[in-house]
C-alpha cells in the first residue's frame, strides 16, 4: 500500500511538471525544446527515488543546456523541474557528499561549457550561478532539512524510549537494593528476637518443676525458633547483594551524625529521642533518610553546611535534611543517577510515608514524613513521574532537545547557505565585472586616431589589455567576410544600463572595420542597426 502511494505521488508530480513543459515549450518554435523537456522530466522523476543523484544531474544538465541555447534565460518549465528534482534529491539522498561533488562539478565544468555555448559571455555567468544557487542548492538544502527533521525526530523519540527503559531498570535495581537493606534490618532485629526466644525456651526446657509434656513443648518451641532463625538467615543471604551498602547494627541517628562530623562534615542537628510506639521500620527509615542525605552532600556539595532536624511525635516522625550551597561550587561532571533517592522513596513508601527532594535556597533539601501506623502506600502514576524526574529521565528530554537543535541548525543552514552563496557570487562577479570593465575601456580619443588598414601589431600599444566580455544584444552591422571582431568599452560609466561598445574587425592582421555599437542609437534610428560608425 505504501509503495502504491509512492507511485501515485510520483505520477502526479510527473504529470504536473510535464504539464508545465507543454504549456511553456509547446508554443515555442523550437520543437526540440518540448521533446528535451519531456524527456528530461520523465527521466528525472523516474530515477528520483532509486538514484536521486543521477536524477538531479539530468535536471541540471538539461537546465544549463536550455539556458545556454537561450542566451542565459531560464524557461519556466525548467525552473519548476529543477526545483522539484533538487528538493527530492535533498530529501531522498541520505549522504550529502555525493551531492556536494555534483554541485562542484557542475559549477566548474557545466557552467563554463554553457557560457561558451551561449556566446553571451559574462552576462550569462551570473544567471547560471543564480539558477545553481536558488533553483538547485536552496531546494536541495530544504529537502535535506525536512529529511533531517523527520529522521532526528524519529531517532530522538527512539533514544527517549531507550533512556526511559534504562532508567526504569536503574530505578528497579535501586528499589531492590533498598528492599535488601530492609531485609537486612529485619534480620538484625527479628533474628535477634528469635535467638532470644530460642535461648529462653532452652532455659525453660531444662528448668525444674515441669512435667514431661511441658518440657517437650518447650523443646519444640526452642527447635522452632532455631529453625526460624536459620531460615531467616538463608533468605536474607539470598536477598543480600555482595555490594549492598551496610551500616552498623542498631546505630542511632546521633551516632551517624557523630561519625559524619568526625570525618569533617559541618552538621547542625536537632534530633528528638525515641518515643513509645514508634515502629522499628519507621526508625530505620528516618535513619536512612539522614544517611543518604549526608552522603549526597559529601559527594556532590563538599564543604557545604548541613542542617538535620528529626521531630518525633506520638503519631509520626518528620525528617528534614538541608544543605547550603557548596563554597567552591558543585563538583564538575555529570551528576549521579540518583539511585539513593529512589531507594529512599521506596523505603518511605513501604512505611506509608512521603518523600520530598529538591533545590532549596541554592542548596538541596530532603524531607520525609513517616507515620507510625500507616500501611505501605501504592505506587501511583504521579509518584512514578516524580521518581522519574529525580532519576534523571530529563536525559531523554535533553536528547530530544539536542535533536531539535540539530534540526533548527539544518534549517538555518538552508536559509543562510544560499544567501551566503549568493553574496559570494555577487561579490566575485561584481569584482570580476568591475576589473574587466575598466581594463577594457578604449578612450574616445584613441578610438578616433585609429585608422583602417593599420595592423594589429601597430594598435597593440593603443588597445586595452582586455576586451569587453559582454556582447551586444542589438543587431550589429554585418562584419566583413573572414574578419575577426574585437569589442572594447567606451568611457560610459558602469551604472549606465544601455549597452555601448567599440567594435574593431581584423582580417589578415589588418583593421578592416570599426564601429560603435549602442542601444540608444538603434532605438533612435531603426534604419541604422549598427549605430554611428567612426
Amino acid at each position: 500500500m505504501r509503495r502504491g502511494r509512492r507511485l501515485i505521488m510520483d505520477v502526479a508530480l510527473w504529470l504536473g511538471l510535464c504539464g508545465w513543459v507543454v504549456i511553456d515549450a509547446g508554443s515555442s518554435t523550437r520543437h526540440w525544446e518540448l521533446l528535451a523537456g519531456l524527456t528530461a522530466t520523465t527521466a528525472a522523476i523516474a530515477l528520483s527515488r532509486r538514484y536521486p543523484l543521477v536524477s538531479l544531474g539530468i535536471a541540471m544538465v538539461a537546465s544549463f543546456v536550455v539556458m545556454g541555447s537561450f542566451g542565459g534565460r531560464v524557461p519556466i518549465w525548467e525552473g519548476f523541474v529543477l526545483v522539484a528534482v533538487s528538493y527530492l534529491a535533498g530529501y531522498r539522498q541520505p549522504v550529502a557528499k555525493p551531492m556536494l561533488r555534483l554541485f562542484t562539478v557542475v559549477s566548474l565544468v557545466a557552467v563554463p561549457v554553457a557560457l561558451v555555448w551561449s556566446r553571451d559571455g559574462f552576462a550569462s555567468w551570473g544567471a547560471l550561478l543564480g539558477v545553481l544557487v536558488f533553483a538547485s542548492v536552496t531546494p536541495w538544502l530544504m529537502g535535506r532539512y525536512v529529511r533531517q527533521r523527520e529522521d532526528m525526530a524519529r531517532d530522538g523519540w527512539r533514544r527517549a524510549e531507550e533512556m526511559e527503559s534504562r532508567q526504569r531498570l536503574v530505578a528497579d535495581r535501586a528499589r531492590l537494593r533498598e528492599r535488601t537493606r530492609i531485609a537486612s534490618d529485619m534480620h538484625d532485629s527479628l533474628g535477634h528476637e528469635l535467638s532470644l526466644i530460642a535461648v529462653r525456651a532452652a532455659a525453660l526446657e531444662v528448668a525444674g518443676g515441669l512435667d514431661e509434656p511441658q518440657r517437650q513443648a518447650a523443646g519444640e518451641l526452642r527447635q522452632s525458633a532455631a529453625t526460624a532463625t536459620e531460615r531467616l538467615r538463608e533468605i536474607i543471604g539470598v536477598l543480600r547483594e555482595d555490594d549492598a551498602p551496610t551500616e552498623p547494627v542498631d546505630e542511632s541517628i546521633d551516632d551517624l551524625l557523630d561519625r559524619a562530623r568526625a570525618s569533617g562534615v559541618l552538621i547542625v542537628s536537632s534530633v528528638d529521642g525515641p518515643v513509645d510506639g514508634e515502629p522499628r521500620m519507621v526508625d530505620r527509615a528516618a535513619y536512612r533518610v539522614v544517611q543518604e542525605s549526608v552522603t549526597n552532600v559529601v559527594k556532590h556539595a563538599p564543604g557545604a553546611a548541613v542542617t538535620v532536624r528529626v521531630a518525633r511525635s506520638a503519631g509520626r516522625t518528620d525528617v528534614v535534611v538541608t544543605n547550603a550551597a557548596p563554597p567552591a561550587g558543585p563538583l564538575p561532571g555529570r551528576t549521579s543517577g540518583k539511585r539513593g533517592l529512589i531507594g529512599l522513596r521506596e523505603r518511605v513508601r513501604l512505611v506509608g510515608g512521603t518523600l520530598r527532594a529538591g533545590p532549596h535556597d541554592g542548596g538541596f533539601e530532603v524531607g520525609a514524613t513517616l507515620p507510625h501506623d500507616a500501611a505501605p502506600s501504592e505506587e501511583t502514576p504521579e509518584s512514578q513521574a516524580a521518581m522519574d524526574a529525580e532519576v534523571g529521565q530529563s536525559v531523554s528530554a535533553r536528547e530530544l532537545e539536542r535533536a531539535r537543535r540539530d534540526v533548527r541548525r539544518s534549517l538555518i543552514q538552508a536559509i543562510v547557505v544560499p544567501i551566503g552563496l549568493f553574496g559570494v557570487v555577487v561579490a566575485i562577479s561584481g569584482s570580476v565585472f568591475l576589473v574587466q570593465w575598466y581594463r577594457s575601456v578604449l578612450p574616445g580619443g584613441d578610438y578616433d586616431r585609429i585608422r583602417l588598414g593599420q595592423t594589429r601589431a601597430e594598435l597593440a600599444s593603443v588597445l586595452p589589455a582586455g576586451q569587453r566580455i559582454a556582447r551586444p544584444r542589438v543587431v550589429e552591422p554585418t562584419a566583413p567576410a573572414g574578419a575577426t571582431c574585437e569589442y572594447y568599452g567606451t568611457e560610459r560609466t558602469v551604472f549606465n544600463l544601455n549597452y555601448e561598445a567599440y567594435r574593431l574587425c581584423f582580417a589578415d592582421g589588418k583593421l578592416v572595420a570599426k564601429d560603435m555599437i549602442t542601444e540608444d542609437e538603434q532605438r533612435g534610428n531603426p534604419d541604422d542597426p549598427g549605430g554611428a560608425g567612426r
